[in-house]
């Protein structure tokens, strides 16, 4: 619950939607109270040289509750994206049970009720994220889920992906696909190229992305559906939906930091901490996919984070699972790797997510008197080494470990409540 006594946050450069510009910022009651210059509150949260901005939203978060919760819960994923300046994530529903009924919804949404950011869950499309049957999406919306995916993997047959857009254009939702041709990349643990050749495992190609991207922007057109792309990786995908936005398509993409800092030579030393679903690709893929940010083609960053036990990352590269940690590295990340205005970087991480998912009105809003407060704080220039074993999540498997990175969360205030101070998770 917030905290009944009055905060401000005092000396910052306040950066949302509409602009930029020095003040303070006093929150009462959930809400914020006041923006301007002087202000003072019982409380006092230093931003002396850092930027205020709306919380920070995630799209793509692997919170692996239920039925993995030696990789994480809902609680320390929730804690590490509080840390890394998120105040809302969205579940992904390849948990075990998959999400995809009204029980189990309800189950992570009452795990995330006491989290120290707000936990939402997406849907899966299919019963049992197998793809044949279409999962119960009006009892799932309902209860408040506005994104549906089989996210792990993509929805392979036709048909039943436009009986899918379908029926989740009459429920007002988005659909987000995990793009993946299993027939051109089944087998495959790593992009299929000269890394691949060279160390003797076996590829998968950019084409089983491509495919899916360019099947489902056909199926957007002709159903009218809102797709969002999840972790798009390759330079022709980011093409395809630069052009399909140009159209007036109702399409949104987003890129994981991974994806715009990291290519396939990162595993030339067999580590399975490179391992990841799509994989690491070429300097053009990188190259393009920050473009893509660059332009607008992408206008989401998303974490995709995917912890995983330590042990499972330990195997042989091609019997590890795919994944890597994110909510705690992606802004800093953003920071550091893109050469984009804050105000852009912000727009990817916080306003452009929250709309994508339908929750605009309570997260990733414009810093004014009356709206919610939820907010980051953030150092642009204060400089850290990535440590896995440092961060909260259960699992260690970060690809940054040991990179100095640069911008670091230094307060983060959910509904009111500061629930990071001076990088210290409060709860």
């Amino acid at each position: 619950m917030p905290d009944p006594t009055s905060v401000v946050i005092k000396g910052g450069r306040v950066v949302d939607a509409t602009g930029e510009r020095v003040a303070d910022v006093v929150v009462v009651d959930g809400r914020i109270a006041a923006v301007g210059e002087d202000l003072s509150a019982d409380r006092i949260l230093d931003a002396t040289g850092c930027i205020v901005g709306p919380g920070l939203v995630d799209l793509h978060s692997h919170l692996r509750q239920p039925g993995k919760e030696e990789a994480e819960t809902v609680e320390t994923g929730a804690r590490g994206a509080a840390l890394g300046g998120y105040t809302a994530i969205v579940a992904m529903p390849n948990t075990s049970p998959a999400i995809d009924s009204a029980g189990v919804v309800r189950e992570v949404l009452e795990l995330g009720r006491t989290a120290p950011c707000d936990v939402f869950t997406s849907g899966a499309i299919t019963v049992g994220r197998a793809g044949e049957q279409l999962a119960p999406m009006a009892e799932m919306a309902e209860l408040g889920v506005r994104l549906f995916t089989d996210d792990g993997a993509g929805v392979q047959d036709n048909r039943l992906m436009r009986r899918a857009m379908e029926y989740a254009t009459g429920l007002g939702a988005t659909l987000a696909q995990h793009c993946e041709d299993d027939a051109l990349c089944g087998g495959g643990h790593m992009h299929e190229g000269e890394w691949s050749a060279r160390l003797g495992i076996p590829g998968q190609p950019a084409e089983a992305e491509e495919l899916m991207v360019m099947r489902d922007i056909a199926l957007a057109r002709l159903t009218g559906c809102r797709i969002h792309f999840q972790h798009l990786s390759t330079e022709r995908s980011v093409a395809m939906v630069r052009d399909a936005i140009a159209a007036g398509l109702p399409v949104t993409a987003e890129a994981t930091p991974h994806h715009f800092t990291l290519t396939h030579a990162e595993c030339a030393g067999y580590d399975p901490v490179f391992k990841v679903n799509p994989p690491l690709r070429t300097a053009a893929d990188v190259a393009a996919v920050k473009a893509g940010l660059a332009d607008g083609a992408i206008g989401v960053i998303a974490t995709d984070h995917a912890p995983h036990a330590p042990e499972t990352k330990e195997l042989p590269f091609d019997e590890a699972p795919p994944g890597m940690l994110g909510l705690e590295t992606a802004l800093a990340l953003a920071l550091t790797e893109l050469d984009l205005p804050i105000q852009q970087v912000l727009a990817a991480l916080s306003w452009q997510p929250a709309a994508v998912v339908g929750i605009g009105g309570t997260h990733g809003v414009s810093i004014a008197a009356g709206q919610p407060a939820n907010l980051c704080v953030i150092d642009p220039e204060a400089t850290w080494t990535v440590d896995g074993a440092a961060m909260a999540s259960r699992s260690t498997n970060t690809p940054f470990q040991g990179r100095e990175l640069r911008g670091k969360v230094r307060h983060t205030v959910l509904h009111g409540e500061p629930v990071v101070i001076d990088g210290e998770a409060q709860r």
